[in-house]
């Protein structure tokens, strides 16, 4: 709920005000019916990534693209075999 107080108001219930933001209320404080500050909850920004960032740190074995012998083994029939023709039903 977005509310406007004055800066006399504000300092006075400070402590009262701080907890109405933190349950997601927004205060607009003004000075003679002017608005001149907005008190709302604090949100952390999200730090930007680099390009680059994690140089070095990560290294890809030579054997990453290669499948354990027992792993194909173990599901060689369970895949269909791509260099044969499949066969589709006829539609109508």
């Amino acid at each position: 709920m977005k509310q406007t107080i004055n800066i006399h108001e504000a300092k006075t219930r400070l402590s009262q005000l701080l907890q109405q933001v933190e349950e997601g209320d927004e205060i607009i404080i003004s000075r003679a019916n002017k608005p001149i500050a907005r008190l709302v909850a604090y949100q952390e920004k999200p730090m930007k990534r680099r390009l680059g960032e994690a140089k070095g740190m990560v290294e890809i074995m030579p054997d990453f693209d290669e499948l354990p012998e027992d792993f194909m083994a173990s599901i060689s029939s369970a895949l269909p075999d791509f260099r044969r023709p499949m066969a589709f039903p006829q539609t109508y």
